[in-house]
């Protein structure tokens, strides 16, 4: 299995997208752009968009299926139910990228975790596939 990695997605996609599905997140600007996983399941890539960490998140039932908790929710979360068919031309891988200390830390802490827990992820996004 391939590593997981956390990617940002072409804005102008969302756009494509928001045509057709008013439910597909905006990115909400270029300091806080939409950043997800990507996993591919019969030749489709999928994008899953992570949402920073909240304290809701720390409550949040482990079991349910539409999102994956990052360490317990201290990491934020993956919305598997907000997962989007997605062509690879439209992600940028999001490390590379980051100059922000304290951001790139979060970001590398997320890719650790998912990568050490990717089979439970995998589990998860297979159910709504």
């Amino acid at each position: 299995m391939n590593k997981l990695k956390i990617y940002y997605i072409d804005s102008n996609y969302i756009d494509y997208l928001r045509k057709f599905d008013k439910r597909v997140a905006y990115n909400k600007s270029r300091s806080r752009p939409y950043v997800g996983v990507v996993y591919t399941f019969n030749n489709q890539t999928y994008f899953a968009p992570l949402s920073s960490p909240k304290p809701k998140h720390l409550t949040m039932n482990d079991r349910a299926l539409d999102m994956f908790k990052i360490k317990d929710g201290e990491l934020g979360i993956v919305n598997i139910n907000n997962m989007i068919p997605t062509p690879i031309s439209c992600l940028t891988e999001v490390l590379p990228l980051v100059k922000d200390k304290q951001y790139r830390k979060l970001i590398i802490e997320q890719t650790t975790y998912l990568n050490n827990h990717k089979r439970e992820l995998l589990d998860k996004v297979n159910f709504f596939i």
